[in-house]
């Protein structure tokens, strides 16, 4: 694995139109797996649909990333919310809250596809948003198109190994410019070799773009909910930003800005973003300032962050009252009716409280539906697998996590062609599991639900997954009249092709038997006369692993002549009852 490569963090942040950080989240290091334990095992198996993120790149570049932490919010009075951060119109509605209308879209849209796609992720969009603040500003500001694409580059720093990682040229300049060295390009802030690897087309304008807030908002979550994470679950969530960025600072920041973001926010008009202070590496300029720091020596006051890499942080005296918070374990910094200690911007943390809703949690997990499940090979599964969560008193539980695992000898798998998914349980209590499909392996198997946590005892489905149909012709028909001869001890120069229909409709995979026989009236396979080969080049006179292709045509494979000459009779059968003989003239070979 390539080593982390120091990082300047600027006074209060970076650029003002982009954070110039590579796209942490993408480079090989932090491959889907990085997070889990070793740094990305990068021959694990990928998921289809996922590609690999390219071998031996730096984590993030070296780049930069805007530092700026969300105000502190202290409601005006112990008990009262009418100052969180998105109520616009309230007294102290904050402006950092604000983000741009395409924006703000396009992490919403990315959270819905995600959720369609993989929804055992859980992928919240306040995530995207705290990402995308610290890598470039919510875009700028929100200085896009209306199409969502950014109206100048938001390119990174030149990574020439100058205060940066030494990324030379993988794009040829058609992303960042630059057929030299690698620059972090967009919202999102991909290097070329990662979004060649996890680019989307989020817009569905056929185009992955990673200028366009769209494209950069769904490759981004894809890349979060890689190998399995839920992120509803602490330690994935941990891992995912961390797979975005290496950093435990980064991670501060951003889980800073998530849980300002899950507060309340306020959509703005494009353009009037909030945009992050201080001068970056972002800016879409031609170098980047290549990590230079207005003067400070990195050396004096940076410390060494857990991983590795150094770290210049703003001296205390430069620093605005504020300070990030630890992730959160205990109370959330300004939630009302806990204020942090005044002037220190530290907040007082609150043992957690369990929703009114479930004083108890999850007791009990019950079916919902249809406890026996089934459908044909290769086919999805018309219901999927539903309980619901109730506690000691038998009300609801939402908000529960239960896991949904695919145990038995099947290769049945859930929508993303994982084994087990973890989903949220609604108001009303209910978790429907994500979309089931069989594969091709007939048989019974088992879905297991249990609640995450809890001492629940587990619900089962059973699913049964049946043969497919054997499609049938009630007609079978040569494609041409042309007369089939040949010489003895040799083959019919001529192929012979045939179409199945049934019900006038062309039919594939249409099993067809092709037997050589001694008469119409009485059918018995023929011991002499024309024959074909078997896979190990032996002569037989019956085939029966021939099928239609998707025109419901059927080229019959070569067909040698032995010494016999004459008149033979070849017998086509189908499925559904179809029968076609052919004759085969043979005439003898001129004497040698």
């Amino acid at each position: 694995m390539a080593p982390l490569i120091g990082r300047r963090l600027r006074k209060g942040a970076a650029t003002t139109a982009v954070a110039a950080a590579a796209m942490a989240a993408l480079t090989a290091s932090q491959a889907p797996g990085f997070a889990n334990s070793d740094h990305g095992d990068r021959n694990r198996e990928q998921r289809a649909g996922e590609a690999p993120a390219p071998d031996d790149t730096p984590i993030d570049g070296g780049s930069s990333y805007h530092t700026d932490l969300p105000p502190l919010v202290t409601p005006d009075k112990p008990g009262s919310s009418i100052d969180l951060p998105g109520l616009p119109g309230s007294s102290s509605t904050k402006p950092e809250a604000g983000i741009p209308a395409s924006v703000l879209a396009a992490y919403k849209k990315a959270e819905a596809t995600l959720r369609e796609s993989n929804p055992g992720c859980n992928l919240p969009w306040e995530l995207l948003a705290a990402i995308g603040k610290v890598e470039s500003g919510q875009a700028g500001g929100g200085n896009v198109s209306a199409d969502g694409t950014t109206v100048s580059p938001i390119l990174g720093p030149v990574l020439n190994g100058d205060g940066f990682a030494l990324i030379k040229d993988t794009d040829g300049g058609a992303y960042d410019g630059d057929s030299t060295h690698d620059r972090a390009v967009g919202p999102m802030q991909f290097i070329p070799s990662t979004w060649a690897s996890w680019g989307r087309d989020g817009n569905g304008d056929g185009e992955k773009d990673p200028n366009n807030v769209y494209d950069a908002a769904l490759a981004a979550g894809s890349y979060l909910c890689a190998d399995g994470r839920d992120l509803s679950v602490k330690a994935d969530l941990d891992r995912a930003i961390l797979g975005y960025n290496h950093s435990r600072e980064y991670l501060n920041t951003v889980l800073s800005w998530f849980e300002y973001y899950k507060r309340g926010t306020h959509e703005v008009p494009d353009g009037t973003g909030v945009i992050p202070s201080g001068n970056g590496s972002g800016s879409g300029d031609k170098g980047g300032d290549k990590g230079k720091d207005s003067g400070r020596d990195p050396g004096k006051d940076g410390g060494k962050g857990e991983e590795g890499g150094v770290h210049t942080l703003p001296k205390p005296e430069d620093k605005p009252d504020t300070s990030p918070p630890t992730p959160p374990t205990g109370g959330t910094p300004g939630t009302p009716g806990t204020p942090g200690t005044p002037g220190t911007g530290s907040p007082t943390p609150q043992p957690p409280t369990t929703p009114p809703s479930t004083p108890s949690g999850t007791s009990k997990l019950t079916t919902v539906g249809a406890k026996e499940l089934s459908t044909t090979a290769g086919a999805e599964f018309a219901q999927s697998p539903r309980v619901k969560a109730v506690d000691t008193a038998g009300k609801p539980v939402a908000s529960a996590r239960v896991r949904y695992e695919i145990l038995g000898d099947t290769d049945a798998r859930f929508l993303g062609l994982v084994k087990s998914a973890t989903v949220l349980t609604a108001a009303d209590g209910t978790a429907t599991a994500p979309k089931l499909l069989a594969g091709e392996k007939t048989g019974t198997f088992t879905v297991r639900a249990t609640a995450v946590g809890r001492e629940a005892a587990p619900v089962e489905f059973t699913a049964i997954v049946k043969a497919r149909p054997v499609p049938q012709a009630d007609a079978l028909a040569r494609i041409d009249d042309k007369k089939l001869t040949a010489r003895t001890g040799a083959s019919f120069a001529d192929v012979l092709t045939v179409k199945a229909t049934n019900k006038g409709e062309a039919t594939e995979g249409v099993p067809v038997t092709a037997t050589m026989i001694t008469s119409a009236k009485d059918a018995k396979p023929n011991d002499k006369g024309p024959y074909f080969l078997d896979g190990k080049g032996k002569p037989v006179r019956t085939l029966t692993a021939l099928k239609t292709d998707d025109l419901g045509r059927l080229t019959l494979p070569e067909i040698l002549t032995d010494d016999h000459a004459g008149t033979f009779l070849l017998r086509l059968t189908t499925e559904g009852g179809a029968v076609l003989d052919v004759e085969l003239t043979v005439t003898q070979a001129p004497a040698s």
